[in-house]
């Protein structure tokens, strides 16, 4: 793969993260500017994630029979217009409905990458280039959350549309087609799934990511709640768990090729639950700091363990297994942020407990993914 295709690629990735973790942060800020509750405004999460998940089922497949070129122009172009009209959302349901359409058409970028690093770079290799696109959405990530303390809610989305415009052109000059050899519409969903391997890692990322986003979605309202912190605080703490990702994306990828992809998704399964159950109790901001970064660390080692051990299944199953990445993530990200607000609203002791132990067990009692 060309460096300016890899760049173009991770640009894509780093636009598409840009506002994912700054609209967790921006939570409270949302729901005093429409005067909603917290936990109501909390929906633009899981709005955008379900519809994320379903919709990555679809683009793996139909890059057999389309030109990846041409499906990526198409879903980035209305991806930035879905961010334009979230800038522009008069009210909450206009917001809800922005963030839906963000989710289904910004699902094309991930599967896309996982299957051409696949296909074109050596398997000792790929963990290093999966690291590298992973950071890139982390730094992204990082700047939203940065100037999500700053600048108006509003800006969080506008800046987005605005890159994701400037970056259709340089697609559409300098991206190739990438068009596999034409044939049948083919979708090979029931026999990736009836793999042993294929149906262990996927129950696995469906777990990881429902505890992951159970947690990480509400840290926001935690934070501005519980702690009566103010938007800047609360962005800069979950800045720091997109901060200590973008090492945490390179160092597990580096680790999944050095010491084995499962070691380095366990490694990072321990760091979460420690994590997540520290969070039951208050405790100083510096102490919620050193928090902060070991949980972004934690996730980014297994996700970076766990999305390797995807470019490793047999090739036939590709496609689908790119696609099923996003979208059991997503939907299970979805389905956790809404169990988790509905644990959180009773109260957060109860479920930072909840999801801790459940990560303990995933680590201690679940078979491990063979390699």
């Amino acid at each position: 793969m060309k460096k300016s295709v890899f760049l173009i690629l991770c640009l894509e990735g780093a636009i598409l993260s840009f506002n994912v973790a700054a609209s967790a942060a921006l939570v409270p800020s949302i729901a005093q500017d429409f005067q909603v509750a917290q936990f109501f405004a909390g929906k633009i999460i899981w709005l955008y994630m379900l519809p994320y998940g379903v919709a990555a089922l679809f683009y793996g497949p139909l890059v057999r029979i389309f030109s990846a070129k041409k499906i990526e122009l198409i879903c980035f172009f209305l991806f930035s217009l879905a961010n334009l009209a979230a800038a522009l959302s008069q009210n909450i349901h206009q917001l809800f409905v922005s963030r839906f359409f963000m989710g289904v058409f910004g699902a094309s970028v991930i599967p896309l990458i996982l299957i051409l690093v696949s296909r074109h770079t050596p398997a000792q290799k790929r963990g290093g280039q999966i690291g590298l696109f992973f950071a890139a959405t982390f730094v992204a990530s990082l700047a939203g959350l940065l100037l999500s303390g700053i600048i108006p809610w509003r800006m969080i989305y506008l800046l987005p549309a605005i890159a994701g415009f400037l970056l259709w052109i340089f697609m559409l000059v300098f991206l190739p087609e990438f068009k596999e050899d034409p044939g049948e519409i083919k979708v090979n969903y029931l026999a990736a799934l009836g793999d042993q391997r294929v149906i262990a890692i996927f129950t696995y990322i469906f777990v990881i990511s429902l505890l992951y986003h159970g947690v990480q979605q509400w840290l926001g309202v935690y934070f501005a709640s519980k702690y009566q912190l103010n938007q800047f605080l609360v962005s800069m703490l979950i800045t720091l768990t997109s901060l200590s990702g973008i090492f945490g994306e390179v160092i597990g990828g580096r680790m999944a090729d050095k010491l084995g992809r499962v070691k380095t998704v366990d490694i990072g399964i321990m760091i979460m639950a420690l994590a997540a159950l520290a969070l039951i109790i208050k405790m100083p901001v510096a102490l919620l700091i050193i928090i902060m970064i070991a949980w972004g660390l934690g996730w980014t080692f297994n996700h970076a363990g766990l999305s390797t051990m995807l470019t490793d299944l047999p090739k036939e199953f590709l496609n689908e297994a790119a696609s099923l990445n996003s979208g059991v993530r997503f939907i299970s990200g979805g389905l956790g942020t809404a169990l988790a607000g509905v644990l959180m609203q009773r109260s957060f002791v109860w479920g930072f407990s909840v999801f801790g132990i459940s990560l303990l067990i995933l680590l201690f009692f679940v078979k491990p993914i063979k390699q």
